[in-house]
C-alpha cells in the first residue's frame, strides 16, 4: 500500500485510541495520539500553575517544551522534555485542562507545526478532534467516529482505575461539559470535515468499525 495520510476524528469516548491503534497496526503505520500532545501541556500547565486563560504564560511554556513519542517494548510513549509522562496525562484533572488549554490560539498554533511535522512522512494514522478540518485537511483519508453519550460514557468509566474517586455519573456529566466545550468553541470546534466518513461505534465491535476504515481506505490506495 502507498503511504497514506489517514485522520480520526470524534468526541471522547468513541472509541478513538483503540481503533487508531488497531489500524495502525493492521497498515504497518505509525500512530499519533494528538490528544495526548494537549494533554502534555495541559500536565505542565498544572505543575506550572499556569491559567488556562493566561496566554503569555502559556506561550512561554510552549517555547520550552520539546514533545516527542517514541515507541518502546510496550507500546509508544510520550515524552515531554525527555521524560515519559504516558502514565500521567490520563487523570480527569489533565482531561479537563486539556480541554480548556486546547481552546488557545497559543496552543493550537504550537502543536499545529508539531503535528505536521509528524505528518510529512504519511503512513500515519492521526487520532484527534480537529485532525480533518484543520491540521489535515488535505489528508488521503478521513473518518470521524462517533457514538452515543451514554455508551461513550460507560467506556470512558470501565477505563478508569479504582482510585480515580469518579462515580460513572461523574464521568457522563464531564463528559457531557467537554462536548459542549469542544464542539462550540470559536477556534478548530469539534465537527466532521465535510469529506470524512462518519461512523457510529455505538453498537459496534471494534473489528467491526475497522472493517468499515479499510473497505474504504482499500478504495483511495
Amino acid at each position: 500500500m502507498k503511504p497514506l495520510l489517514i485522520t480520526i476524528d470524534g468526541p471522547a469516548g468513541a472509541g478513538k485510541t483503540t481503533v487508531s491503534r488497531a489500524l495502525a497496526d493492521r497498515l504497518g503505520f505509525r500512530y499519533i495520539d494528538t490528544g495526548a500532545l494537549y494533554r502534555a501541556v495541559a500536565l505542565q500547565a498544572l505543575a506550572a500553575g499556569v491559567d488556562s486563560q493566561d496566554d503569555p504564560g502559556l506561550e512561554a511554556l510552549c517555547a520550552r517544551l520539546a514533545l516527542r513519542f517514541e515507541r518502546l517494548a510496550d507500546g509508544v510513549h510520550l515524552l515531554a522534555n525527555g521524560e515519559d509522562i504516558s502514565g500521567r496525562i490520563r487523570t480527569p484533572e489533565v482531561t479537563m485542562k486539556a480541554s480548556a488549554v486546547s481552546a488557545r490560539p497559543v496552543v493550537r498554533q504550537f502543536l499545529l507545526k508539531v503535528q505536521k511535522d509528524l505528518g510529512r512522512e504519511k503512513s500515519a494514522v492521526f487520532e484527534g478532534r480537529d485532525m480533518g478540518t484543520v491540521v489535515f485537511p488535505d489528508a488521503d483519508v478521513k473518518f470521524f467516529l462517533n457514538a452515543s453519550t451514554e455508551a461513550r460514557a460507560q467506556r470512558r468509566f470501565a477505563e478508569l482505575s479504582d482510585d480515580a474517586g469518579q462515580t460513572l455519573d461523574d464521568v457522563t456529566r464531564d463528559m457531557r461539559k467537554r462536548d459542549k466545550d469542544d464542539s462550540s468553541r470559536n477556534l478548530a470546534p469539534l465537527k466532521p470535515a465535510p469529506d470524512a466518513m462518519r461512523i457510529d461505534s455505538t453498537r459496534l465491535s471494534i473489528e467491526a468499525v475497522l472493517e468499515i476504515m479499510l473497505a474504504r481506505i482499500e478504495k483511495v490506495g
